[in-house]
């Protein structure tokens, strides 16, 4: 039955690939990876001789757990936190976030010819158009509006802000993968 074990974490290890390029294209592949473990875990008292240990363990599972929460706070945060550094209003960072979120859902059908990265760049321009949208409605003082051009430095660290966001919720990702499948191998 020992062979069984290394079988299923042979199939964790292939499907928990799946889950982290689920993360480039800016679905939710943190937490398909921890559903799939907690699934696995759940499983072993099926397939697994009584006595023997366990896939994963439950505070392995609960350090995923907590990795995928800073992983998708880090991506939330991520495009304010450069809007902010670029000298953006509260409506711009504002605009930073809601713009991210949507532009995943309306500008990625304009990126259907890049298929891994499309969700990417339509959540990168939402960003953008957010951070723009939001500093253009705020007014600094009665004498001096916010134009495009002052709007622009602001809206491009938003969207830095965004990729480093995003790049660090994939690095998160893997390390969450390979801990899980070190966990399953090392039984």
């Amino acid at each position: 039955m020992e062979w069984l074990a290394y079988v299923t974490a042979t199939l964790f290890f292939v499907l928990g690939a799946g889950c982290v390029l689920l993360l480039v294209v800016q679905a939710p592949g943190t937490w398909v990876l921890l559903a799939l473990a907690v699934l696995l875990e759940w499983l072993d008292r099926f397939y697994l001789p009584e006595g023997a240990p366990p896939t994963f363990g439950w505070p392995v599972l609960a350090a995923c757990l907590a990795l995928a929460v800073v992983g998708e706070l880090v991506e939330f945060f991520a495009g304010a936190v450069g809007a902010q550094r670029g000298g953006s209003s509260r409506r711009g960072m504002w605009g930073a976030l809601i713009g991210g979120l949507v532009g995943i859902f309306v500008f990625t059908p304009l990126f259907f010819f890049v298929p891994i990265f499309g969700a990417l760049f339509g959540a990168l321009l939402g960003t953008f158009v957010g951070a723009v949208v939001g500093e253009l409605s705020h007014q600094r003082s009665r004498q001096q509006p916010r134009n495009v051009r002052g709007s622009l430095k602001p809206a491009l660290w938003a969207t830095v802000g965004r990729v480093v966001g995003a790049t660090s919720k994939v690095g998160i990702g893997i390390a969450m993968w390979l801990t899980l499948t070190v966990s399953a191998y090392w039984r």
